[in-house]
């Protein structure tokens, strides 16, 4: 079935209105238009907690754009799928590379973001939002444990507290999709199951291609299936027992953006109690919440961009010492 334009009006198609409509709000600061963009009662999940209300993105929006004035980000990419007639569930890639005085001196810096976002008949209902704070710090030269220790993890509410769907194919957390590229999301899946949670880090070579790209957090772009099995072991070493929930996904096929993207919403679940990369061990657990967007071609994954939030996972860790402030932070 078609997607009617009440989805997307006034503009031509989702890519066009997640593109406009975050220009409006974050590159001409007309943060009013989150009235008319977001429900009232709208939901945004971000790596500190879950945001209930369209008020708390309003103020989150203000402090976020005021602490970084000179801050713009641009639309890397826009994987979006129909979610029924008048919906659609849009995951938005955005990268930025801003310069800023620090101490005397201009430093550049480059991060991403992921936004996927639920919209119905032009409304903002459901959000989940991940940034890649880590790049901000290393460039700034803040010590990311500082940063962290700076933070409260609020803790998260609504469908980040139950459990993932049970076959993600036919229905994610944003509610029942298309069954396109059936073969793609499969192999996406098992590739997800079999090498990032069973830990089968020879069969990278499998589901990838050798000239393979990772562009992760921190700024960093790893290449090789070999170079991919390190990054990967660095980020569960400290949780040794990590397994990943897939949460949804879209694709979207597109020639501007080189063919099929696949983008799954994940979190990762593990105990604090491998090795010590986030301070003293806590033996406690631990969600972290990500997204990663694959590129396809011919069957193999080519490319995938993956953001979570590291000093959000500090933070998260803190709290469990008791180590994070009193005070409530910014968390959209």
């Amino acid at each position: 079935m078609p997607l009617d334009p009440v989805a997307y009006l006034p503009y031509k198609d989702p890519d066009d209105f997640i593109r406009e409509v975050t220009d409006r709000i974050w590159v001409e600061r007309d943060i009013d238009h989150i009235v008319e963009n977001y429900e009232p009662d709208s939901i945004v999940h971000t790596s500190l907690g879950t945001v209930v209300g369209r008020d708390g993105v309003i103020e989150g929006t203000t402090m976020r754009i005021g602490s970084t004035p000179g801050h713009i980000g641009q639309a890397e990419d826009v994987v979006w799928e129909a979610r029924g007639d008048d919906a659609f569930l849009s995951s938005h890639l955005v990268f930025s590379a801003d310069e800023h005085l620090v101490d005397g001196r201009n430093i550049r810096i480059r991060k991403r973001t992921i936004a996927n976002c639920l919209y119905r008949r032009g409304r903002m209902v459901e959000e989940w939002v991940v940034r890649d704070e880590l790049a901000d710090c290393l460039q700034r030269g803040i010590d990311p444990d500082a940063a962290a220790r700076a933070l409260q993890f609020q803790g998260y509410s609504g469908s980040m507290t139950e459990e993932p769907p049970k076959d993600v194919l036919l229905s994610g957390v944003s509610g029942p999709r298309p069954d396109e590229f059936r073969p793609e999301c499969e192999m996406v899946l098992e590739f997800m199951d079999e090498v990032w949670s069973r830990r089968r880090l020879h069969k990278v070579n499998d589901f990838m291609a050798r000239d393979l790209f990772l562009h992760t957090v921190g700024d960093r772009t790893v290449i090789r299936p070999e170079r991919y099995q390190s990054d990967l072991l660095a980020m569960v070493g400290a949780f040794p027992d990590a397994r990943f929930a897939v949460r949804d996904i879209q694709t979207n096929y597109s020639e501007r953006h080189a063919g099929l993207r696949i983008a799954v919403l994940w979190t990762m679940h593990g105990t604090y109690r491998g090795t010590t990369t986030f301070g003293p061990l806590t033996g406690q657990p631990v969600t972290m919440l990500g997204v990663s967007q694959f590129l396809v071609q011919e069957g193999r994954i080519v490319k995938e961009f993956r953001v979570y939030d590291e000093i959000s996972l500090r933070a998260q860790i803190n709290a469990v010492r008791g180590d994070g402030p009193d005070v409530e932070a910014n968390i959209y």
